[in-house]
């Protein structure tokens, strides 16, 4: 059963509107068994979209068309059906006396353009629209099933789930079970999780890598996925920190709170962001007392008590100061764990000895305090993105296993 999505609309061709559709509506038609394979986005031109339209119709079983359905002389989503299926339009009066009561609630005067909504090609369904003016339609059509929706979210979305998933047929429920690593790269992923899953049957395997991290992604009949979950537990371990929406801080934050602990941050080159991403984390108050931006060394001297001569001999960008950095926030902030980050974002303030991109991330605990030095040559914001994703990694992996931490780590990441 082949379905697909075509989305109408210049806007979202043009980068001025975000496409959110796809998403949403996958994930929709995935807990009825059903699968998307197809999307495509057509700009508002009557000849680009009726050969879109008509490519999809000679291969899916059903088409789902968003957008196009209003007023305005670039909506034309029923008109270009109609003519590809040959049907006429009509007016139905039905139609017009919803469209005329929304606007006698709401005190507006309806303009005779409004009423194009209600011209509805003969041997349609119409689909009611509550949230708008713009009818959704059905049709079927030698054997496929046809549905143009309103494009707008907040009327696509209800009419969707109350008027679309009834209609469409439901199979089998596949299970899709995502794990989210961070640090590791996909190719050594692919080297631990690939031969696992070799002689399961039936397992789409997939890989998203994002900045910093990448999604593990199974689908299968609900056993077999359990039997990927496990084997797939087993190859990454700790590597895992969440499933599916799960993310970095609010394990991060979940965890803290759960054992009863604390954290607070110190940053330079990441200017606050991971003391940003935790407190985007509802409950942060309850674990994240204090965070320090210590951009400059008098910060770094007067608020976390780096020391001066630390200062002069090694230099802010050292594994010795990132370790005094850390340990002074926890200290000063008296907490159980400090997580501290000073680097070189660049583009410029490189050095032979100190190249762009050089980050050295601490954490101090009771137990003691090691500090990471990794090497990310990157733009200004991705550079600061990945840092605060490693250091809150690196919070979660301790968390998860209590190791004694001394000493340092050294890691060069390109």
């Amino acid at each position: 059963m082949r379905v697909e999505l075509i989305n109408t609309g210049s806007e979202l061709l043009l980068g001025f509107t975000v496409n959110t559709h796809a998403n949403y509506i996958a994930r929709q038609l995935s807990d009825i068994g059903l699968r998307l394979v197809r999307q495509t986005t057509v700009a508002d031109d009557r000849a680009e979209m009726r050969a879109c339209v008509a490519e999809a119709l000679t291969r899916s079983d059903i088409v789902l068309i968003t957008g196009g359905l209003g007023p305005t002389s670039d909506d034309f989503t029923r008109e270009v059906v109609a003519e590809l299926i040959g049907c006429e339009m009509h007016r139905d009066e039905s139609v017009v006396a919803q469209i005329t009561e929304r606007y006698r609630q709401r005190g507006l005067k309806l303009r005779e353009q409004i009423l194009v909504q209600a011209q509805i090609p003969v041997g349609a369904k119409v689909l009611a629209n509550l949230h708008g003016t713009a009818p959704g339609l059905f049709f079927e059509h030698v054997g496929k099933q046809i549905f143009l929706l309103p494009g707008p979210p907040r009327e696509l979305y209800p009419m969707f789930e109350s008027q679309v998933l009834p209609r469409l047929p439901h199979r089998d429920r596949l299970d899709c079970r995502v794990f989210k690593v961070a640090r590791l790269p996909e190719s050594t992923i692919e080297q631990l999780v690939a031969p696992a899953l070799a002689d399961l049957p039936e397992l789409e395997l997939g890989y998203c890598a994002r900045m910093g991290e990448v999604e593990v992604r199974v689908i299968a009949a609900p056993a077999t996925a359990a039997e990927a979950e496990r084997r797939i537990r087993a190859a990454l371990s700790e590597n895992i920190f969440g499933t599916h929406d799960d993310r970095l801080e609010e394990v991060v934050v979940k965890t803290l709170g759960t054992a009863g602990q604390t954290i607070a941050t110190a940053e330079s080159c990441t200017g606050g962001l991971i003391a940003n991403r935790l407190t985007n984390v509802s409950g942060a108050s309850e674990v994240f007392p204090a965070g320090y931006v210590t951009y400059s060394n008098e910060s770094k001297i007067r608020l976390l008590g780096v020391r001066e001569e630390t200062l002069k001999s090694s230099g802010a960008v050292s594994e010795e100061t990132c370790r005094q950095m850390a340990e002074g926030a926890r200290q000063c902030a008296g907490v159980d764990f400090a997580v501290s980050a000073t680097g070189i974002a660049g583009p410029t303030g490189g050095t032979a000895e100190k190249p762009v991109g050089l980050v050295f991330i601490g954490l101090a605990t009771a137990a003691g305090t090691i500090v990471e030095r990794h090497h990310f040559l990157l733009d200004r914001e991705t550079f600061k993105q990945l840092v605060s994703t490693y250091a809150l990694d690196a919070v979660r992996r301790e968390l998860l296993v209590g190791r004694t931490l001394t000493g340092s780590r050294d890691s060069l990441t390109k």
